[in-house]
């Protein structure tokens, strides 16, 4: 048995295959250190990302000084897997000869047996949480079956693949019985689970019937896809008072012509129109979405009608990335003929038109009363979020606590008395 820290990279989708591993590690009775332990390891695995370059190269950068690590006979084995091992296998081998073992996304039974000889299956619902204790992301699918021009995941994790709702519901319970009170679905296409298994999309019922599980208040959905978006979902958001009113939906463009090449199967109409029956069945949903720039060929008007369109929809919550060509992607044949500097641009006046948006949001929430989850401390405040607020990439809720009252993973309704851009600040009611 061995002492072993992992590193996971990446996405919420990486964070719950690391805690799965870690589980099952667990279990065959190996000893896991978290990043508060000042206990050495022996082993450090890494859980890398490879979806766009800046996280490869945050993944390089951790398996560089892991390595150093190993070469000073600090830790006895370094074993690296994930998406980037998946993709550059080959390259990495060669670049690092140091590295112990290499394990692509779908070789978690191999990591496994590597560490353990007796080990046999991977059993998906022995996790250890690596979130806090009353949240917990379930990854319902793997894959994606779109074919975005830009995007590397069917490249990486292969077709959608669904999980059973039985299979779901059942975790969901296990997850509930150790005090998880929020439960966020997550999959690459969250609006796509069901297809595969059923014929049909179920994400309302698998939503519906999550909800139900005694001890779960909060059901959240990350990752819609826009296009034949199913409205009974928001249907289920409107009836259903456990089910977080929350948009998670990546419009990534607006100009037309580049969502066609984007392979996004949506125009510009069918974006607005989307967003109008969103607001009309959810007024007070919060809409959360992502953007690219710099896609090959970006004209300035092009980026003009997406500064206007973020202007006109007024999301509660933005991301703004990038454009990075991916190889073996079908975007990756276009010329990249925006350069980095103007992406940097792009990215940074779009963000500066979200910050003044979410600005006057929060300044208009001053003096209404909210119904916070808490997740951390932080210096004199208590770390919360509101349905609208998922964690780690959304706004926060600071509440000051002089009495010292207020417990984490607990709910409690608060007031706001201050606002910036991004948090706002609040007493309990």
């Amino acid at each position: 048995m061995a002492t072993i820290r992992l590193l996971s990279l990446g996405c919420s989708k990486n964070t719950v295959d690391s805690e799965v591993i870690l589980g099952n590690l667990h279990a065959a009775g190996h000893e896991i250190l978290d990043e508060n332990s000042v206990k050495n390891p022996q082993i450090i695995i890494i859980n890398t990302c490879g979806f766009i370059g800046d996280a490869k190269e945050e993944s390089i950068q951790y398996i560089l000084q892991t390595e150093h690590l190993k070469k000073k006979h600090r830790i006895e084995k370094l074993i690296v897997m994930g998406c980037l091992v998946q993709r550059h296998r080959d390259e990495l081998t060669h670049e690092f000869p140091s590295v112990d073992a290499w394990f692509g996304v779908h070789e978690m039974d191999e990591l496994l047996k590597f560490l353990s000889e007796d080990f046999e299956k991977t059993n998906v619902h022995t996790r250890l949480l690596s979130t806090p204790e009353h949240y917990a992301y379930l990854k319902i699918a793997e894959g994606c079956d779109r074919s975005c021009s830009f995007c590397a995941i069917p490249l990486i994790r292969g077709k959608h693949i669904s999980r059973s709702i039985e299979d779901l519901v059942e975790e969901a319970k296990i997850l509930a019985n150790k005090g998880v009170r929020e439960i966020i679905l997550i999959s690459q296409d969250v609006t796509y689970y069901g297809v595969d298994l059923y014929g049909s999309k179920k994400i309302a019922e698998l939503t519906q019937k999550i909800s139900e599980v005694d001890g779960i208040e909060w059901v959240r959905l990350n990752y819609l896809y826009p296009h034949q978006f199913p409205i009974d979902l928001l249907d289920v958001m409107v009836e259903n008072p456990k089910v977080c009113k929350y948009i998670d939906i990546p419009f990534q463009h607006i100009s037309t012509r580049i969502l066609q090449s984007m392979k996004r199967a949506s125009t510009k109409e069918e974006t607005y129109n989307l967003i109008q029956t969103i607001r009309e069945k959810l007024p007070n949903a919060a809409l959360r979405t992502t953007l690219i720039v710099g896609y090959p060929g970006e004209t300035e008007e092009e980026f003009e009608e997406l500064k206007t369109f973020v202007n006109d929809v007024k999301f509660d919550r933005l991301g703004v990335f990038k454009y990075s060509a991916e190889e073996g992607t079908s975007a990756f044949e276009l010329e990249d003929d925006i350069s980095e500097e103007l992406k940097q641009e792009r990215m940074d006046e779009l963000m500066e038109i979200q910050q003044e948006i979410s600005l006057q949001k929060n300044q208009n929430k001053i003096g209404k009363k909210l119904h916070v989850l808490t997740d951390r401390f932080e210096g004199e405040y208590v770390v919360g979020r509101t349905m609208q607020d998922s964690p780690e990439v959304d706004n926060e809720v600071l509440i000051l606590d002089e009495d010292e009252v207020v417990e984490l993973g607990k709910f409690y309704d608060v007031e706001i008395t201050e606002a910036d851009a991004f948090d706002v600040i609040a007493k309990v009611c």
